[in-house]
């Protein structure tokens, strides 16, 4: 996993509203590798979703996007609409946060996932209407042949959720940005996804940008992990060593704020304070009127992304103390 298939370099995403331009997105920089899955982490807010839009080009006017994604040479950002449809589905999948609302629920999904082959391959009909079964047989939905013809109020949350994964699939696309795909699912069907996924990205070779907002989806599921505050990427690294040694103060606050199953029970620490208005950031670091780490200096300058060890990066002017505050702790 060392090629690099998408990389993402100053994207932003600005709303207008009344009070000014709201960035949900403000200069975000990610890479990511051949067959790996990255989990895109932070709070409610942060920016992760708006991002995974912005890369496809599936946020409307009067929002304005600027920046570069790279997509195996190819910015996304300056293609034609009609390569850029081309693109969509086609190499680029996306599996949305809530199936109810991303599923027409007027169509069979069957002829939803026909639809998507119709667009991204030459099959003829009877070849498409197999390819279908297929693709639900794939996603472990029982009984596939008979519900090509159901609706999306038949299938159960995690069935439709499934359902979705296989339109997404339905191409056979080298990258899937996957939107909290286990969001309001119980614990054994989120498991379930998770694994179906993995064992997806293995079979097809896919990358995987996984939008999550539990630390545990990203140590099941994660080779890298970004953590995103405020529309900006603040760390990056292999997950293992994320977790084991954050540097960025919003990093270990999320950290500690997850319950541990050994030693004696302890109350959960959250992060106080809450996230800055996209219309009105503090200067300097975002994250610093909530930080227990944060000097003036910090509440002055913009901290940038700066690579930190081995595949690493982050942006804080503190991380020997965040660090040395996670090894006490």
């Amino acid at each position: 996993m060392t090629d690099t298939v998408l990389s993402i370099r100053g994207l932003t995403a600005s709303f207008p509203t009344s009070r000014g331009e709201a960035a949900a997105v403000a200069g975000v920089d990610l890479d990511l590798r051949a067959g790996e899955v990255l989990g895109l982490v932070g709070e409610s807010g942060s920016g992760k979703s708006v991002t995974l839009r912005a890369i496809l080009g599936l946020v409307r006017p009067p929002v304005r996007i600027a920046g570069q994604v790279l997509w195996q040479g190819r910015d996304l950002l300056t293609l034609p609409p009609a390569a850029l449809r081309r693109v969509r589905g086609g190499e680029i999948a996306t599996i949305f946060q809530e199936p109810m609302t991303a599923l027409n629920p007027v169509l069979p999904i069957g002829l939803q996932i026909d639809e998507s082959l119709r667009a991204h391959t030459q099959l003829g009909r009877r070849a498409r209407h197999d390819r279908a079964r297929e693709l639900l047989d794939l996603v472990g939905i029982p009984a596939a042949a008979k519900r090509l013809d159901d609706y999306p109020h038949q299938f159960s949350g995690g069935m439709r959720q499934r359902a979705m994964i296989a339109i997404a699939l339905a191409s056979e696309p080298q990258l899937l940005l996957a939107d909290e795909p286990t969001t309001a699912l119980d614990v054994t069907i989120q498991d379930q996804i998770l694994t179906l996924l993995l064992q997806l990205r293995d079979r097809l070779g896919m990358s995987v940008i996984l939008v999550t907002h539990d630390l545990g989806v990203v140590a099941q599921s994660c080779d890298r992990m970004a953590v995103m505050y405020a529309g900006r990427v603040v760390e990056t690294g292999p997950v293992a060593d994320v977790f084991r040694q954050p540097r960025h103060a919003y990093t270990l606050g999320l950290l500690n704020s997850v319950p541990r199953g050994d030693g004696p029970r302890q109350p959960l620490q959250s992060i106080e304070g809450s996230p800055p208005s996209l219309t009105d950031r503090p200067p300097g670091c975002a994250f610093a009127p909530r930080c227990a780490f944060a000097t003036p200096y910090c509440r002055a300058e913009l901290p940038v992304l700066t690579a930190a060890g081995h595949d690493a990066a982050v942006a804080c002017f503190e991380t020997d103390r965040v660090s040395a505050a996670r090894g006490a702790a």
